[in-house]
């Protein structure tokens, strides 16, 4: 038996459990029952257990959301590199994830250079939200416009169009990608303007709105396009480097750091003279001081620290020889 005592608390969270599991009936009723026939410690209990009910079905349902999404996995709000995002744009994003939005239909509007973590930014945002229960469809948007062209040429784009607006949320990927073809602009303006003060769009692009034309290839379609997005929308703008540029010049600069530090290991362990290799290659000294007249050039491979080298001994007839290092 729970040690926790009853409070009108317990019996409004029991009321509020019941109504969210859709047991409008037992939710108006059950409380009040069994406070009338004096089993308020039973009603402990009760909450207890739809406490579990609630959260196992939360997790089910989170389950099942995620499969539907289509969002990168690993793209969250824990793997994002906050510091790579202007703060004025994190302080929003962690806003946006309390889903608020959704309720109001608003769009969001992410801006940036190829490669800022646009897409990070928007995976992440649609994890936070599937985290709460929300509804999400994460699609690169060229895939999608193919996706409802096709459903267009077949005649059931009205039941494609359904199926999307099931989900609270519609995350389009680089919008500006691919330029669009006057179908493909078509079909993309139907589905902004299906979802238009209805559901919610997020959108990231690496165009400007002054540049969208390159998208709708007519002025007025561009026009309408904006106005329905920009009505109730949130925009954020991270301005700032490529991340994935600056990832490969650091792996340039660590790469050539480490071919820097490999030279100079091999030069420091492996000495010029024949008696510098034994460490590694004691049968090859033997060898020369044996036959001092071997060869005229013996090549050995071997690692060096670890470092593969090259180590060239040339024996000069009766004296003893003096070796190249290379790498």
């Amino acid at each position: 038996m729970s040690e926790a005592r009853y409070t009108p608390e317990i019996g409004e969270r029991i009321t509020a459990l019941l109504a969210e599991l859709k047991l409008a009936t037992t939710a108006a009723e059950l409380v009040p029952r069994l406070l009338a026939a004096g089993e308020e410690s039973a009603l402990v209990l009760v909450r207890e257990v739809l406490e579990l009910e609630a959260h196992g079905r939360m997790e089910r349902r989170v389950e099942r959301l995620t499969k539907a999404s289509k969002l990168p996995l690993g793209k969250t709000l824990d793997t994002l590199d906050r510091a790579r995002v202007p703060k004025g744009v994190m302080r929003r994003v962690d806003e946006l994830a309390r889903g608020e939005f959704l309720a109001r239909a608003e769009n969001v509007l992410v801006f940036g250079k190829p490669g800022v973590g646009k897409s990070h930014v928007a995976s992440a945002l649609g994890h936070a939200l599937l985290e709460r229960g929300h509804s999400v469809f994460f699609a690169p948007t060229y895939l999608l416009v193919q996706t409802l062209l096709a459903a267009r040429r077949d005649l059931v784009l009205p039941r494609a169009l359904r199926q999307l607006d099931a989900f609270d949320l519609v995350i389009l990927d680089d919008i500006g990608y691919v330029q669009q073809s006057a179908d493909e602009a078509e079909v993309l303006f139907t589905l902004m303007a299906e979802r238009y003060e209805r559901r919610s769009l997020l959108i990231t692009s690496n165009l400007v709105f002054s540049e969208w034309g390159r998208i709708f290839k007519s002025p007025m379609t561009t026009a309408a396009a904006i106005d329905r997005l920009v009505h109730h929308a949130s925009i954020l703008e991270i301005d700032r480097g490529s991340i994935r540029q600056e990832q490969r010049a650091r792996a340039s600069r660590a790469k050539r750091s480490s071919q820097s530090a490999a030279r100079g290991s091999v030069r420091a362990d492996a000495s010029c003279e024949v008696g510098g290799v034994t460490s590694f290659c004691p049968d090859l000294r033997r060898d020369l001081e044996a036959s001092p007249c071997l060869l005229q050039t013996t090549t050995l491979r071997g690692v060096v620290d670890g470092t593969r080298a090259r180590v060239e001994i040339v024996s000069q007839h009766a004296h003893r020889g003096q070796g190249r290092v290379s790498s």
